[in-house]
């Protein structure tokens, strides 16, 4: 994990740091509360003699600490999904309303899209847009298992996202959880790191860019957006962002985040950006025994 010295002098206790990135990262769900509440969850996965410990921050979220996310009946009948703790930040920070309209530009393999159709009690109106065919697969399976029926999903790259088949409407929100490098998910995915390249991390950000921006342009005045990756790169992150409140017309704003978290950083190799990407949240995986991850919210101003 050379690659990640590259960090040093913006993370805190770099050696936890190393040594959290070292431990395996258990199983979690997320109780699908379109089908089933936390309680019956809670009960079933007890019935079926599963441990499940809850996440302070999150009622919907339980840790299995010796089972695989899928290896149960709750899951089958899609009274559960897996996903990580912090995959769920996202969709409860844009915090969709029901009879919404709202943009997934990143969509497959459907955990954050299901998501938000369960935070909008699953009424309303999700675009979840994937530019590959294989995950969009997967991206039905899931939808369809959940019982996610206000979800519409469209094959296209984020960057060229067309309105025409949704009427030319603008959304009330967006959420743009980017491909990226992927190094905050070393912990459930050991070789995440093994093609690092800082050539694939300037390539992919340019990526970002283009599809943040487009998130910015169809999302509504007034309309929220929230950015996200698993990455610790700035040149994902705060750099995207910096990119894009000097092209767009939006704001980032803060948010609270019942997590151990970092600020946004303002300088990184030689470089500095807008002094408001401080209000993105990094979490590191030592803060909270989770994954790595990066959050942002904008407000769209014109």
């Amino acid at each position: 994990m050379e690659q990640l010295e590259r960090y040093r002098a913006i993370v805190d206790d770099f050696a936890a740091f190393r040594a959290a990135c070292d431990r395996p990262l258990p199983s979690a769900v997320r109780v699908n509360t379109i089908k089933a509440t936390v309680e019956q969850v809670r009960v079933a996965l007890d019935d079926a003699g599963i441990a499940a410990e809850p996440v302070g921050w999150h009622d919907g979220l339980f840790v299995l600490p010796e089972q695989s996310a899928g290896a149960n009946w709750p899951y089958f009948h899609g009274w559960t999904h897996g996903q990580e703790e912090v995959s769920a930040i996202p969709a409860t920070v844009l915090d969709p309303q029901p009879g919404e309209r709202v943009w997934d530009a990143c969509a497959a393999p459907g955990s954050k899209t299901t998501q938000l159709a369960a935070l909008m009690d699953d009424r309303g109106e999700v675009v979840a847009t994937d530019n590959n065919l294989g995950r969009i697969s997967a991206l039905r399976t899931n939808t369809e298992r959940l019982g996610a029926t206000s979800v519409a999903v469209t094959h296209e790259d984020g960057r060229n996202h067309s309105l025409k088949p949704f009427g030319g409407a603008g959304y009330d929100r967006a959420l743009v959880d980017v491909p990226c490098s992927c190094e905050g998910t070393i912990r459930k995915n050991p070789d995440a790191l093994a093609d690092w390249s800082l050539s694939h991390v300037e390539g992919v950000a340019g990526v970002q860019k283009g599809i943040l921006a487009r998130a910015v342009q169809v999302t509504e005045p007034g309309g929220t957006v929230v950015y996200s990756t698993c990455t610790f790169a700035p040149e994902e992150n705060e750099a995207v962002l910096d990119h894009v409140l000097a092209a767009e017309d939006c704001e980032l704003v803060d948010y609270d985040l019942p997590l151990t978290h970092r600020d946004g950083v303002t300088e990184w190799d030689g470089e500095s950006f807008d002094p408001a990407v401080e209000r993105a949240k990094r979490i590191y995986p030592h803060h909270n025994d989770t994954g790595g991850f990066f959050c942002a919210k904008l407000e769209v101003t014109g």
